[in-house]
């Protein structure tokens, strides 16, 4: 697929950076967009070299200003149905991904666009930053995701706040919610991204992955099950050379040379 309204892009080995690119609609999610956006994750996904996923928008503005609202306005109950179902699957496709992916926050990240950050592992915010789920202010709910990750997020009684009020949440607000991971200058936001990238491409990718696939799998699990998912997945890693290369190079006191294997 030939991009139009996405940028993909690898700054790096093993680091792949994915904009949405519509700057004259704030980077507003149209059924093109996500059709690329899925197209794209499926194109990281399917790389083995693959260690980090950077999300984020063009300009300064907005990070993603919301779903389309003027391909939404005259839309039916069924056409309603299915643009929900299409951002629902690209959600839950970004979630899925194998590799961390961390949004990169830089501007308004506001209905759909929280529920494309919220998608995300964790969020890096830039310090102009402004989240909110505003759909009520359109007679609509969510419809990516939001009343589902939001409350998981930030706890039941805050997002139902944020949801019925479309209060909107400035960038340290966001950060003692637990909404960001962290905040920092605007100008700083990519650097600050590729660096936290760039620790985790130092680490075993196997092991990345599979830290990745315990938290995502245990939680919809109860403890007892979910310890025992990582009984199995810590054992697992004792078959790759990654496990072998790691403890050798801590008892030789030096770096390890990770393969992914």
């Amino acid at each position: 697929m030939v991009f139009k309204n996405i940028l993909l892009e690898q700054p790096e080995a093993g680091i792949y950076l994915l904009t949405v690119n519509r700057p004259t609609a704030l980077n507003s999610l149209n059924s093109a967009t996500l059709d690329e956006f899925a197209a794209a994750l499926t194109r990281v996904a399917a790389d083995e070299a693959a260690r980090v996923l950077l999300v984020t928008g063009t300009g300064d503005k907005a990070f993603v200003a919301g779903a389309d609202i003027s391909e939404m306005r005259d839309a039916t109950i069924e056409q309603a149905r299915e643009f929900s179902e299409k951002g629902m699957r690209v959600m839950h496709a970004l979630e899925r991904l194998p590799v961390p992916v961390i949004a990169l926050v830089n501007g308004y990240a506001l209905g759909g666009g929280c529920e494309l950050a919220l998608a995300c592992d964790w969020i890096l915010a830039a310090d102009r930053a402004v989240f909110g789920q505003p759909e009520v202010n359109l007679g609509i709910p969510p419809g990516f995701g939001g009343t589902q990750r939001l409350p998981r997020r930030i706890g039941t009684a805050r997002a139902l706040e944020l949801l019925t009020t479309a209060r909107q949440v400035k960038a340290d607000e966001a950060a003692t919610l637990g909404l960001a991971n962290h905040v920092c200058p605007a100008s700083e936001l990519r650097s600050k991204g590729l660096e936290m990238a760039r620790v985790i491409a130092s680490k075993g990718p196997v092991a990345v992955r599979l830290a990745k696939q315990a938290v995502q799998r245990g939680g919809n699990l109860d403890l007892f099950a979910a310890c025992a998912l990582e009984t199995e997945l810590f054992a697992q890693a004792f078959t790759t050379q990654d496990r072998k290369e790691g403890m050798s190079a801590f008892l030789e006191k030096r770096p390890p040379k990770f393969s992914g294997r």
